[in-house]
């Protein structure tokens, strides 16, 4: 009896995926893209974890190479869980809506006598079908991934030429399983609702199904919002930029969380402000109503929008303005006027010349070798063009065999007085550990070493100190700190296009989804607005300006979450002079926002408004 009842609801599953594939499209889509990217990540992790190297490099190129890799495979690991973080988030989106939407026909279900678990069974049964077809799409998309992946990765220069990610049947086995998994885990949520109704909904329409906002979904906004809003006014309070930023991550996190649960009560809400600048106009006037009575639509297509905008305009914005930091810190730090690409002798007008030289170096100590730059300057011309001193032991000892600690290397637990042995060129020589300078925002000022050390070669800069009234040919301090924080910024815009890119693509999946399941239960609603007297046009066009209210509504809401990761920065010790707002990226997501949306709206309104009014 058990077996044929379990059949039985495998075949109205499978008769569901059938039916309704326009409605499960979506979610197989994100299926497949997860599996792909997961599958892709896992074989170039296992190549990353075991590289093979070519011979004929040298030992500060193997490190670099190694050092790439470890970079490759923290983006790559990112990826593999944001892939399946949203992979989760959008199967559970489009079972939530269907939920809803089949709640007649699982009231006639339970009429006829189907138990509440069964019920949950065959939801639980359509995602597992789901997520064995997305699995099976997302295998051949794996292999493209590899591809595309490793070339990016490749420009990035994170990755040789040479690397090479073999086929890995492994990493297929585990993806499918992800795949499988997500598609189970996101519909739990809406398994457990479909067992919850009852026999009377085949017959009536109960106040269940008009109810958006659940107490679990109350709780969890409510708590989110508290938890960002308590945040927040600690990153005021704090007034230190480290913490500024780590808190401002955290708030990222919970302030998405916060807007997308409670957003069918604040995307109405917000979707009153169009009615401020467009009144009378029938078609304005009708999209706005859309927006205030259909809450479930505007919330599902809203809430991926305020997650990717709180979350990828908030990143870019946190460490765009940890790059500008550090241009600011260093226009600080320096008191010297003029930077110039080459030695500069004692003369007229000039009060101090520090010349710096950098060199690849290898630095012993223990079992341990680290592979890095070293600083070769005077000590005295040093001190006389910045304001940073050594917080252990004094530069003015940097003589002969000794090395200081720079504040890249300030917190690895070097040791004053300590000796380590340094590689230089062809010179291998014990140095004693004379002064540790204090950690700074910019990392790129490893090792310090007496100039008389330095091998041949190197790059050569010199910072100028002028007397009064004095010029000379060469770039300001700061322009040259603020490339030093363009510089940073550009090593981070690679990692977050790529996470942005990912990100982006499964947001627009996750909107075009929704807006495809809304359309499905709007043929009726545009066959009355049609024999009200609306044309097809105008039914196209109500559903074209909704939608741009929604994407207006959402990228705003999103901009408020990324504002107040922001918030903190703004408060800190180099205060706006060292915010980044991206206005660019938001502008970006905006306007791709309303083109895919806006398509996806016109099109499936048009094509549900293909048929004549009176046949619905």
């Amino acid at each position: 009896m058990l077996s044929r009842l379990a059949s039985y609801m495998l075949r109205l599953s499978v008769g569901a995926l059938r039916t309704r594939w326009q409605l499960f499209a979506g979610a197989v889509v994100a299926v497949a893209l997860g599996v792909g990217l997961v599958q892709s990540g896992l074989q170039m992790l296992a190549a990353t974890d075991k590289p093979v190297l070519p011979a004929g490099l040298t030992a500060y190129q193997r490190a670099q190479v190694r050092e790439g890799y470890v970079g490759a495979s923290t983006l790559l690991g990112m990826s593999v869980m944001l892939a399946a973080f949203l992979s989760v988030f959008i199967v559970s989106t489009t079972f939530g809506f269907m939920t809803v939407q089949r709640r007649r026909e699982f009231g006639l279900l339970r009429l006829v006598g189907a138990q509440r678990g069964y019920l949950c069974l065959m939801v639980v049964m359509e995602a597992g079908l789901l997520g064995v077809l997305g699995s099976v799409v997302g295998l051949p998309l794996g292999v493209v991934a590899t591809w595309a992946q490793t070339w990016l990765l490749t420009q990035l220069g994170m990755l040789p030429s040479w690397f090479h990610a073999p086929w890995d049947q492994g990493a297929v086995w585990v993806a499918m399983i992800v795949g499988v998994s997500t598609a189970l885990a996101g519909v739990l949520a809406a398994a457990w609702r479909a067992s919850r109704i009852s026999a009377l909904e085949a017959i009536v329409e109960g106040q269940a199904a008009q109810r958006v906002m659940t107490a679990w979904r109350w709780f969890w906004g409510l708590s989110a919002a508290g938890g960002t809003l308590l945040m927040v006014i600690a990153a005021q309070a704090a007034r230190d930029l480290v913490a500024g930023l780590m808190i401002g991550l955290m708030v990222m996190i919970s302030g998405s969380v916060a807007l997308s649960q409670l957003s069918p009560v604040v995307v109405p809400l917000a979707g009153r402000l169009p009615a401020f600048v467009v009144r009378g106009n029938l078609i304005a006037d009708l999209a706005r109503s859309g927006v205030l009575h259909a809450v479930r639509r505007s919330a599902a297509t809203a809430a991926p929008l305020i997650v990717l905008v709180g979350l990828t305009v908030g990143l870019w914005g946190t460490f765009g303005s940890l790059a500008k930091a550090v241009g600011v810190e260093q226009k600080r730090l320096i008191t010297a006027d003029v930077v110039v690409d080459h030695p500069v002798a004692p003369g007229p007008g000039i009060v101090a010349a520090s010349t710096q030289t950098a060199v690849p170096i290898a630095i012993t100590r223990g079992k341990r070798t680290v592979y890095s730059e070293a600083i070769g300057i005077d000590p005295a011309a040093y001190e006389a063009t910045h304001r940073l001193r050594p917080r252990k032991g004094s530069l003015d000892q940097l003589t002969g065999s000794t090395i200081a600690i720079g504040p890249g290397m300030a917190v690895e637990g070097y040791k004053l007085g300590s000796t380590v042995k340094v590689a230089l060129g062809n010179r291998k020589v014990a140095v004693k550990v004379v002064a540790i300078m204090p950690e700074t925002l910019d990392v790129s000022e490893n090792f310090f070493i007496p100039r008389s050390l330095l091998p041949a070669g190197g790059r050569t800069e010199t910072l100028v100190k002028l007397e009064p009234g004095a010029t000379m040919d060469g770039q300001t301090v700061k322009s040259w700190a603020e490339q030093r924080g363009e510089a940073q910024q550009r090593s981070n815009a690679g990692l977050f296009a790529a996470l942005m890119g990912l990100a982006g693509i499964f947001t627009a999946v996750a909107v075009v989804n929704a807006v495809v399941m809304s359309t499905a239960d709007r043929k009726r609603e545009f066959a009355l607005a049609r024999m009200a007297g609306l044309t097809r046009g105008q039914v196209v066009t109500v559903a074209l300006v909704e939608s741009a209210t929604v994407v207006v509504v959402g990228v705003l809401l999103g901009a408020v979450v990324a504002a107040a990761a922001l918030a903190g920065i703004a408060a800190g010790p180099y205060g706006m002079e060292a915010l980044a707002v991206p206005w660019q990226l938001l502008g970006l997501i905006f306007g791709a926002a309303l083109v895919v949306v806006g398509a996806t709206a016109a099109l499936t309104a048009y094509r549900a408004t293909s048929r004549r009014p009176g046949t619905y």
